[in-house]
């Protein structure tokens, strides 16, 4: 799924993502350190896997 980085704390690696309807879903620091990443700038298009409600990856989204 699609989403949009929307908050991120560097600290905690914590933050959240919107959702194409708008929909704010936050995710973990394990679903952060999940997807690889080493930083992630509000407004990133991002993947997002969820299981339920819970981010479980967030990754950079590629074409």
């Amino acid at each position: 799924m699609q989403a949009t980085a929307y908050t991120y704390d560097a600290e905690t690696r914590t933050g959240s993502v919107l959702l194409d309807d708008g929909t704010p879903v936050p995710f973990d620091a394990p679903a952060f350190d999940a997807g690889g990443l080493r930083l992630l700038r509000p407004g990133q298009r991002v993947r997002i896997e969820l299981d339920g409600d819970k981010v479980t990856v967030v990754t950079l989204q590629t074409f």
